[in-house]
């Protein structure tokens, strides 16, 4: 099955975090049971392209996901990168990955706190 689509817009110099729930039926009445899973999300500048930011995720029973872009992760981000890709990927305890949600990322340049050239 392809991911969940859902795009992301950040603001540079901003911190942002994403709650995500995971369901076992298309009802969404029953909670994925995630027990032993671990997350993992990327910023990239496209498909295996140039990683721009590593995403902080946590697995909160029975199944809810959250995702967290620290503001420390724009002290790496290169300058005029305006534009890139994202997924997270769940790891269960057997082994198997599946990525549930994936987009597109816009960044708006900040105001407050800009370097003035």
């Amino acid at each position: 099955m392809p991911p969940g689509a859902y795009n992301f817009s950040l603001y540079q110099g901003d911190s942002a975090q994403w709650q995500f729930k995971v369901w076992q039926d298309a009802g969404k009445t029953q909670p994925a049971d995630l027990t032993g899973v671990t997350g993992m999300a990327e910023i990239r500048s496209k498909s295996a392209g140039s990683l721009l930011a590593t995403l902080v995720c946590t697995v909160t029973l029975p199944n809810i996901v959250d995702v967290k872009f620290p503001v420390s992760q724009w002290t790496t981000w290169p300058t005029g990168t305006a534009k890139g890709v994202w997924d997270l990927q769940l790891t269960y305890p057997g082994g198997n990955v599946t990525t549930i949600v994936a987009g597109g990322v816009t960044v708006t340049g900040d105001v407050t706190g800009s370097a003035v050239p």
